[in-house]
Parts: structure tokens; C-alpha cells; sequence
């Protein structure tokens, strides 16, 4: 489990095709992997992946054919940036909300609008996962907890939304490299999730 609290960002080294899978290697600052261990569960970009090699300021992991079919890291090259968390401690104070590391869907990036010291991203994703939404509700984007801060639009096809950014965020995460057109992963609330369940049974 995670929270939504980017911890660092890594940078690509390289990719490397094993038949329907890739492994990647990442360097990241130091100081991110003074506790972490082989098998341990970090979160790449919003999705939970197993460290199986580190040293002092790099990492590797095995994304599998699902994962490369389900969120953007079938897309990542050797240069690309990624946000990363470490699992989450039961003892810790959650600063952000409850993300599984399992990516719903991916979204695009469909329009950013600069403002004189915060950001708005408007995201597009599959009509079909409107009902996981709500205004002010939480939602993960390569792996940030954020708020949703307007419905734009819910039609035939596809739903938009618009977060905020504000600038530690940008900052801090991938969110400054990200493009109109860019794909981005998006964990819906999981508590959400639930309640669609019982209510649907």
C-alpha cells in the first residue's frame, strides 16, 4: 500500500526487452534506498513493482506483460523520468490517501493551462470509469494523490477532468516533464471502488 506522497523521482537507465516483459534499471538519489531491500514493493510512476536489484543510486525491476498493457510503463525509454514511493509503514501518518499501487486505466493528458503560480492539468480517460469519480474526491496520477478539482466533461466516450497543481507538487514530481498528448496512469479511490461494488450486488 501506498499514499500518494512522491518520495523522489527516478531516471530511466535503460530498458531491456525479455520477451513480453521489460526490465528496467533506474537511477535515483542516494538517499531513497538507504532502507529499501530486494523484494520490496515500490511504486513506479502509480504502479506497485518489485525491486530485484539495488546498489547506493539505482535499481531495477520486471514490469510483466500485464502491467506493460495495463499503465504507461511499456512506453518508457531509457532518459524518461518516473515518480516513485516506498511502501507505506502501518505506523506512518498518511499525508495523502489509500493507493493500492494497481493502475485502473491510463489517461491523456489533454490540455495544461500555466497559471502565474499553480498549474491545471486536464485529463481524459475511458467513459466507462466516470462512476469512480467525484468532485473534491481523491484520485492517483502517476502515482499522486490529488483532488479532483472539476467534472469537465462526461460524454459518450471518453471523461474529463481538471486538477491543480501546485508548485512543490510540480517541482517534486514528473509533472513538470509532462506534455499535452503525454500518457499518464490513474488509480481511482479505492474506498469508492468499493462502495460501487456493494452497491451494483
Amino acid at each position: 500500500m501506498f499514499t500518494g506522497i512522491i518520495e523522489g523521482m527516478g531516471k530511466i537507465e535503460s530498458v531491456n526487452d525479455r520477451g513480453d516483459s521489460k526490465k528496467f534499471s533506474v537511477n535515483v538519489e542516494e538517499n531513497f534506498l538507504i532502507d529499501v531491500r530486494i523484494g520490496d514493493s515500490v511504486s513506479v510512476n502509480g504502479a506497485c513493482m518489485t525491486v530485484e536489484e539495488y546498489g547506493k543510486t539505482n535499481f531495477s525491476f520486471t514490469a510483466i506483460k500485464e502491467s506493460l498493457s495495463k499503465t504507461n510503463l511499456g512506453s518508457l525509454s531509457a532518459g524518461s523520468y518516473i515518480n516513485l514511493e516506498k511502501s507505506m509503514r502501518m505506523n506512518a501518518k498518511i499525508d495523502g490517501h489509500i493507493v493500492s499501487g494497481h493502475v485502473d486505466a491510463v489517461g491523456l493528458v489533454d490540455k495544461i493551462i500555466e497559471n502565474e503560480d499553480s498549474w491545471e492539468f486536464f485529463i481524459k480517460f475511458s467513459n466507462r470509469f466516470s462512476d469512480n469519480i467525484i468532485y473534491k474526491g481523491s484520485i492517483a496520477i502517476n502515482g499522486v494523490s490529488l483532488t479532483i478539482a472539476e467534472i469537465v466533461k462526461e460524454g459518450n466516450k471518453n471523461t474529463t477532468i481538471r486538477i491543480s497543481i501546485i508548485p512543490h507538487t510540480f517541482n517534486h514530481t514528473n509533472f513538470k516533464f509532462l506534455r499535452e498528448g503525454d500518457i499518464i496512469n490513474i488509480e481511482f479511490d479505492l474506498l469508492g471502488k468499493y462502495v460501487k461494488r456493494i452497491l451494483r450486488k
